[in-house]
């Protein structure tokens, strides 16, 4: 009998009732994205019909600059399943998608970006792994068009390496792209953290998980709103926000400063001669020591930034406004100005 492997959480062959027809929350966070907004919106009604399920979009424009939250409010004055989340400034994608969450009335919900890289019409697929009683139907991908084999090769080991440091399964080949049930939103969404990392957090919770392969297409409007910074804050912000062990490699690293100097000492007691090390050499070892230390030093400071963010309790985002269907026959609209701001 094949035992699950760490990196695939088991998913339980018994089927669970599910609502009938249901709602499904779809969750989308924005930023920039006024040349593709509308075509995403063209796409999700497309499948709408397919999915036997009575449907909520929610767009959480984070912060955007260009004319993105105009389009949407258009958009939610002709289609009464839209509520628009507007931010009071850019909060980053991990507290657009927390805030959907949050919002999201359905008795499942899917996490999509704008951009259509994701393909809506894997939703479809994603709702019949959940009908059938899977928890978390998370899309893994086969591949990724449109970007360079650089990135793919890093994108490759950064996942491998994101898993290892997890203490509980979490699956490679992912992204932010599934559907959750409506029970895991709720444990996630119950969790205190506010600076939150949504790719680990939702493994965390448990339950059952299974994936939806699919190829990841190229973008076809817009650009990318990582910069290579933001990408190794996204990552470090992985690691650190969900696992101890770049403190207890610490432990590694001092061992083996222990055995180098232990070793000296041996080789100078049983092999001693007069000659002195070059100057060259004592400079690279104290570099290497010293480059070490201060790494050490530094991991422990990335911890204790990280503690001091959550000791502030700062909410993780602030709602200007929702714009949500004020009648559900209808296209009629109102805003409601948000004045309690939930911690995400």
């Amino acid at each position: 009998m094949n035992q699950p492997t760490r990196h695939t959480p088991t998913v339980d062959a018994q089927l669970i009732e599910r609502p009938q027809p249901g709602l499904l929350s779809i969750v989308v966070p924005c930023y920039n994205e006024e040349s593709i907004i509308e075509a995403t919106h063209a796409r999700i009604c497309s499948i709408a019909p397919q999915l036997d399920m009575n449907v909520e979009v929610l767009y959480i424009d984070d912060g955007s600059h260009d004319s993105t939250l105009k389009k949407l409010k258009n958009l939610a004055s002709e289609d009464s399943r839209i509520a628009v989340i507007e931010f009071s400034r850019n909060f980053g994608q991990q507290a657009a998608m927390s805030a959907g969450l949050e919002m999201a009335q359905g008795d499942a919900v899917v996490i999509i970006d704008a951009d259509l890289q994701d393909p809506p019409e894997v939703i479809i697929e994603m709702v019949a792994k959940w009908r059938t009683g899977v928890d978390v139907a998370y899309g893994r991908r086969k591949s990724r068009d449109g970007e360079s084999t650089f990135k793919l090769i890093t994108a490759s080991l950064f996942y491998r390496f994101f898993a290892r440091m997890m203490p509980y399964p979490v699956p490679v080949d992912t992204g932010d792209f599934k559907l959750c049930d409506r029970a895991v939103v709720n444990a996630v969404c119950a969790l205190p953290e506010k600076r939150r990392y949504l790719r680990n957090l939702i493994p965390w919770a448990g339950f059952t998980h299974a994936p939806v392969d699919y190829d990841r297409d190229a973008r076809t409007a817009g650009e990318t709103k990582y910069s290579a910074s933001r990408l190794f804050s996204l990552a470090a912000d992985a690691v650190l926000l969900s696992s101890d062990k770049p403190i207890r490699y610490i432990w590694y690293l001092a061992a083996l400063f222990a055995s180098v100097g232990i070793c000296g000492l041996i080789t100078e007691a049983t092999f001693s001669t007069k000659e002195n090390l070059s100057l060259s050499t004592l400079l690279a070892l104290l570099g290497f020591i010293s480059a070490a230390q201060t790494a050490a030093i530094a991991i422990v400071g990335e911890y204790v930034v990280r503690c001091y963010r959550e000791a502030q309790a700062r909410p993780a985002f602030v709602i200007r406004k929702k714009l949500v269907a004020g009648n559900k026959a209808g296209t009629m609209l109102r805003d409601e100005d948000n004045t309690n701001n939930k911690r995400s």
